[in-house]
Formats: structure tokens, C-alpha cells, sequence
């Protein structure tokens, strides 16, 4: 059986030393949340994101919107977040009902963006710059550490959403694939991966059959079912077949969250050096 990659613990080590660095910062740190809409699953993760803001001491603000509310209010708030220097960190709770997110994103601070999906970060990101990743890579990245694994990647995921994933594993020396649940040589690419990232929000999408035997996998996907919260990963068959895996729930998603507490200290640094 393969080594569990317990991002829980690794989480909370994280959030244990963003609580120690922000308790000796001469100002406090501060994020605003746009949550629209009154999706289930929007609403508890910025629950569990404002519980971890308030463990580690920063001040966190929630601004709460109805699911029709138009793309210019939206942007127009963002534009005043931009301008206060008490919120160093906006973040746009996704997807929205209806709204263009890329948009909305995109009128966003890039030094405020500690979600790391401002097109500007992406780029700095490529040239080498300092810049604020996506918190979900930052995660898989620092399990994939863990797990000390070497080799070759295969992303299964978006273009958009493998973008910084491919740049930060570059970065490691480590060349990656992109490659979609509906394209016909899946089972090929993802059979010779070393590292396997798999976010396409398909339950079970992956089984032990698919994959090289020793590989390190990580299951970004989150699916609510009838039988609780499943990953893109089938964990039963994969498991015995990995070199090490991740756990869902339990694995990715409290890394993201404890990144995006990196994120928050990475922008209230760049804003002061600004």
C-alpha cells in the first residue's frame, strides 16, 4: 500500500509558522473575500478560509453578494479594495453564478491576487519574477516534495489550471504533459508519469490500472456524491499500485488553504517593498 500524503498535518505545520511570523509583524495582514451567490460548497470554503485568517491573525472581511449582482458592482468594489492599504490580499470566491470571472480577476491588484490567478502573476511567474502563485499549486507542489518525488509529470486538468503547475515543476527540473479526461491518449500519458496531478472534477476517473506502478499521485479533484466527498482518483485501486498518494478529503484542500496564508504574508511583503 502506498504512503499516505497527509496534507492536514503538513497544513497545519504550515499555518502554526504563518501564526508565529504574523504575530511579529508591525502592522496586521488583512484579506477581503468577494463570495457571490449562495452556493454550499463557495460558502464553506471561505468558512474554512476565514477560520484559518483569524487562527493565524489576520483580519479577514467578508463581502457577501446576491447571485445576480452585475460586473460592474463587482468590479467597482475590487477597485476599492485595491485602494485600501488595510487589505493586503483579494480573493474572488469561484466559479460565479454568472459573472466572467477572467474578467473580474483581472481588475484585481496583481500585488493583491493571492489566489494567483491574475494574468500579470502567470507571466512573472514564466519570466522568472517575483510573483504570487496559485495556492492550489503552491499545495500540490509542497506534497510532491514531500513525497520527495522525481521524474517525469502529467497534468490532468485545464490548460488554464496546469499553467503555473507546469512552471513551478519546471522549476524543479521536471517536465511535464497536459492532458484532458476526453483525449483519446490519456490512459497512455498518465501511464508514464512519475507524478500524476489529477484535477477534472470526475469522480474515479483514475484507476489502479492506469497508472505507473510507484508513481507519486495527487487527487485535486472534489466531487460531492451520495457517499460523501470524492476525488478524481479510484483511492482503493490506485493505492496499491502508487508510490505515494493523496487522500481525499484530507490531502490537497487543506494545503490550499494553508498557501493561501503564504500568499497573504507574500503580498503584504511585495506591497511594502512596493
Amino acid at each position: 500500500m502506498a504512503p499516505i500524503l497527509d496534507g492536514r498535518a503538513l497544513a497545519a505545520r504550515i499555518r502554526e509558522k504563518i501564526k508565529t511570523r504574523v504575530a511579529v509583524l508591525p502592522s496586521k495582514p488583512g484579506l477581503a473575500v468577494i463570495l457571490v451567490g449562495n452556493d454550499p460548497a463557495s460558502h464553506l470554503y471561505v468558512s474554512l478560509k476565514q477560520q484559518a485568517c483569524e487562527e493565524a491573525g489576520i483580519s479577514f472581511e467578508l463581502n457577501l453578494y446576491p447571485s445576480d449582482t452585475s460586473q460592474k458592482d463587482l468590479i467597482a468594489k475590487i477597485e476599492e479594495l485595491n485602494r485600501r492599504d488595510d487589505i493586503n490580499g483579494i480573493l474572488v470566491q469561484l466559479p460565479l453564478p454568472s459573472q466572467n470571472a477572467d474578467q473580474i480577476i483581472a481588475s484585481i491588484d496583481p500585488l493583491k491576487d493571492v489566489d494567483g490567478f491574475h494574468p500579470e502573476n502567470l507571466k512573472r511567474l514564466r519570466e522568472g519574477k517575483p510573483a504570487i502563485a496559485s495556492a492550489v499549486a503552491l499545495g500540490v507542489m509542497k506534497l510532491i516534495d514531500e513525497a520527495n518525488a522525481r521524474g517525469t509529470a502529467c497534468i490532468v486538468s485545464s490548460p488554464l489550471f496546469a499553467a503555473p503547475l507546469q512552471i513551478l515543476l519546471q522549476e524543479r527540473g521536471v517536465d511535464s504533459t497536459v492532458v484532458q479526461a476526453e483525449n483519446p491518449e490519456l490512459v497512455h500519458h498518465v501511464r508514464e508519469a512519475d507524478i500524476l496531478i489529477v484535477a477534472e472534477g470526475i469522480p474515479g476517473l483514475i484507476t489502479g490500472t492506469m497508472v505507473k506502478p510507484g508513481a507519486t499521485v495527487i487527487d485535486v479533484g472534489t466531487t460531492r456524491t451520495d457517499e460523501g466527498l470524492k476525488g478524481d482518483i479510484d483511492f482503493e485501486s490506485v493505492e496499491k499500485i502508487a508510490g505515494a498518494i493523496t487522500p481525499v478529503p484530507g490531502g490537497v484542500g487543506p494545503m490550499t488553504v494553508a498557501m493561501l496564508l503564504v500568499n497573504i504574508l507574500k503580498a503584504y511583503d511585495l506591497q511594502r517593498k512596493a
